[in-house]
C-alpha cells in the first residue's frame, strides 16, 4: 500500500523524530511506514490522519481503489 506520509510529514516541516514523539510511536516505525514496509494498525492510521486533518483515504492509497479511479 503506498503513503503520503513523507510528504505531509516534510510539508508539515517535521523529521521523522519530531513526528514519531508527536503520535507516540518510535521513529523506526514511521520509516517503515514511509518506505512501505509497514503498513500502520488501523488506530494508527486514524491517529496520522487526524495528526494531519485529513481522511485516511487521502494519506494511504489501496492499490484496488486506484484501480478503480482509472476505469
Amino acid at each position: 500500500m503506498e503513503n503520503r506520509v513523507e510528504e505531509l510529514r516534510k510539508k508539515a516541516g517535521m523529521n521523522q523524530d519530531d513526528f514519531a514523539k508527536a503520535i507516540k510511536v518510535s521513529r523506526q516505525t514511521i520509516s517503515s511506514i514511509e518506505t512501505g514496509k509497514y503498513n500502520p494498525s488501523l488506530e494508527l492510521a486514524f491517529t496520522i490522519a487526524d495528526f494531519f486533518d485529513t481522511s485516511i483515504e487521502k494519506i494511504f492509497i489501496h492499490e484496488r481503489g486506484r484501480q478503480n479511479e482509472k476505469k
